[in-house]
């Protein structure tokens, strides 16, 4: 039987305080929230981001969309609510890994502005920052790097995000990197130099 609220007793006061943490790892955590259609280069830059980190010193983990849905979300679908939930629990994941004093590296299209400000409530404002990776449908349907653009053609994959179902521009993220104009160095280059000064003990 599952425990309700009143049976759960919290022992965040109890653990290692955050502050102790980055200081053994000598860096401040934050999470850089990376967001944007299939296709766009979310993943390639979250792996290429984490391994310029590496080779600064920096401690980090990317949070991959595939390989959660692989594993901790496995049970969820794509309707609305399990999207939203797929979220929530990964915002959960990047609030753990930031309070543990890692730099974490979030890659999910997180299509609509209520899922980004459920991630941003969830993990704290002065933790997050969302990044736009930008890139039209056309062209990511152009690059189709996981064939899934061709699936849709045939009515293979349903609910698919920028097409079935729709993707909102962000407002006001934290930075926009725009892979449909830049080249990967350009776009690597200009993720690094927002991120390390935000990691920077």
């Amino acid at each position: 039987m599952a425990e309700t609220p009143d049976n759960i007793y919290h022992v965040f006061d109890r653990m290692l305080p955050r502050a102790d943490r980055e200081a053994a790892l000598k860096q401040r955590s934050h999470v850089f929230w990376l967001f944007g259609l299939s296709g766009s280069g979310k993943s390639t830059l979250a792996l290429a981001l984490e391994r310029e980190l590496f080779k600064a010193g920096r401690f980090a983990q990317v949070l991959d969309g595939d390989n959660i849905r692989s594993g901790l979300n496995r049970d969820l679908g794509f309707s609305d609510a399990d999207r939203s939930e797929n979220i929530r629990r990964i915002a959960e994941v990047a609030k753990l890994f930031a309070q543990a004093g890692v730099v974490t590296i979030t890659s999910f299209i997180c299509p609509k502005e209520e899922l980004r400000a459920l991630a941003r409530e969830t993990i704290g404002a002065d933790d997050f920052s969302d990044i736009y990776v930008k890139a039209s449908y056309e062209r990511c349907q152009e690059r189709d790097p996981k064939g899934l653009y061709k699936k849709v053609q045939a009515g293979q994959v349903k609910q698919f995000t920028g097409k079935d179902s729709g993707f909102e521009e962000p407002t006001a993220p934290a930075l926009i990197i725009d892979t449909e104009n830049e080249t990967i160095e350009q776009s690597v280059q200009r993720l690094l130099d927002y991120v390390l000064p935000r990691v920077e003990a």
